[in-house]
């Protein structure tokens, strides 16, 4: 009696795990079902794929300041001169080759300020490598490996195919031991809030990831990339059975405009802001559940406005699928790429709608025109631009926002300690309000002495004065 129940239980769970992929592929999933299907191993999986993750060494070239500078005791017995130092400083992360032409896909924060950055293969073998494309926001970058031959590669995956409770492998190289392969499954998708940046879907898995990860492959059962390990959950800074990967639809689309030559990634702009939804935002809206994104603002104009998406209603999914969140709306933009078309699931007073919206570069109007102020004003040392929805997407503002912002704040500079930061919005001078870049230079020039500034910070406005 209990082989049978076992034998029922066992045909169930393998019917659940057959359900088709969100791509519409038909996959083949199953429980063990035997002794011997236990004692499968993963090696010749291994085998066939540890060769295209890499190690990543960054070097950096600091300078140290020498603390006894301009103290005239010391000046007086070892002179005038007393140089600063200069050490390197490396780091170590890991990285997929996802070509075989040597192009290495990894996260920005294991490169990021590296004079050098060198490649080393599972096998030994060492090469300079060159950045084609980095984001912070996304925490991604694409080297370019300095060399004529042909490397092993790693194919990428179909991330909107994982499902919760698939078996996966995480590479990479932990602490500096050497390359690591460790198991599990994936525990979770679209997770966001989980790194301080901007970007917030990741893929959740229990295969033990730790410093030095950063960067390696996350496989699928068919040896195919899902994800680029990048940030772990722990207080003591080992693995603590929660990692996340970025999904490898977006590594695809970022990959491309690196092999495209682009200087920047671009995600398409729409023209509005949104936050999470709220209980009871769902409950008024007549949402069965407080999923979605919540439009705030739309920008005059834009491609939300030409759609007819009003401040309100909810987004809930992009081409049938459903979004969980704002950060998972912006996933889907991004991934589905410029150039082409979207079509959004709106709901508003319990009733739905579809709108097609168009996916495109954000617009530069009006002109940026950056000034870098200078002279002897308080504004000193920022640097200033005027406010377009390119300008907002760079800096990640609301893209109904406008005026003329700080784009850039020189260190230790007179604006930098009264406490100007990027992203104020500079709204008045003397009760004169900004209307451009040009406009603020030439207001500074009049140099009345007296200076009351208003400005917009995360929404708040802020008045100081200045003498």
């Amino acid at each position: 009696m209990q082989s049978m129940l076992r034998r029922v239980a066992a045909s169930a769970l393998a019917l659940c795990l057959l359900s088709p992929a969100m791509a519409g592929a038909q996959t083949d999933k199953a429980v063990p079902q035997s002794q011997a299907e236990v004692q499968l191993s993963f090696a010749p999986l291994v085998k066939q794929t540890a060769g295209a993750v890499v190690n990543v060494y960054a070097e950096r070239v600091v300078q140290r300041l020498n603390p006894f500078a301009g103290d005239p005791f010391f000046e007086q017995f070892f002179g005038q001169r007393m140089p600063n130092r200069t050490e390197k400083q490396s780091s170590l992360g890991s990285g997929v080759i996802v070509s075989a032409g040597g192009l290495v896909v990894t996260n920005n924060h294991v490169i990021e300020g590296a004079d050098d950055i060198k490649v080393a293969l599972a096998d030994g073998r060492e090469y300079a490598s060159e950045v084609l494309l980095k984001d912070e926001s996304l925490d991604l970058a694409v080297l370019k490996i300095e060399a004529s031959e042909d490397f092993p590669a790693l194919p990428i995956g179909n991330s909107d195919a994982v499902e919760v409770g698939d078996l996966v492998l995480a590479v990479g190289n932990p602490f500096g031991v050497g390359q690591t392969v460790t198991s599990g499954i994936v525990s979770a998708l679209a997770r966001n809030q989980v790194t301080p940046g901007d970007f917030g879907f990741f893929i959740q898995t229990d295969a033990s990831i730790n410093p030095g990860n950063s960067g390696g492959a996350l496989m699928n059962m068919s040896g195919e990339l899902i994800g680029i390990n990048t940030a772990i959950f722990s207080r003591g800074g080992g693995s603590n059975g929660i990692g996340f990967a970025i999904p490898a639809n977006l590594v695809k689309v970022f990959l491309a405009a690196a092999e495209e030559g682009e200087n920047s990634f671009e995600r398409p702009y729409i023209g509005a802001s949104f936050e999470p939804v709220t209980s009871d935002v769902a409950e008024a809206l007549g949402l069965k559940a407080a999923r979605g994104a919540l439009v705030v603002g739309v920008a005059e104009g834009g491609p939300a406005d030409a759609a007819g998406i009003r401040p309100g209603e909810v987004v809930t999914a992009v081409d049938g699928i459903e979004v969980e969140h704002p950060d998972a709306l912006g996933y889907r933009l991004t991934t589905a790429g410029l150039g082409g078309e979207a079509v959004l699931t709106v709901q508003s007073s319990g009733s739905s709608r579809q709108v097609t919206i168009a996916l495109n570069s954000a617009p530069e109007t009006p002109a940026r025109d950056e000034r870098l102020i200078e002279g002897r004003n308080p504004f000193a040392g920022i640097r200033v631009g005027n406010l377009s929805p390119r300008l907002a997407t760079e800096l990640r503002m609301p893209a109904d926002k406008a005026g003329v912002v700080v784009v850039d704040v020189v260190r230790n500079s007179p604006g930098s300690r009264i406490g100007f930061r990027p992203k104020d919005i500079i709204v008045s001078l003397n009760g004169v309000a900004v209307q451009s870049s040009e406009a603020m230079e030439d207001m500074l020039d009049e140099d009345p002495g007296f200076w009351r500034v208003e400005i917009e910070r995360d929404g708040q406005r802020i008045r100081q004065f200045f003498r």
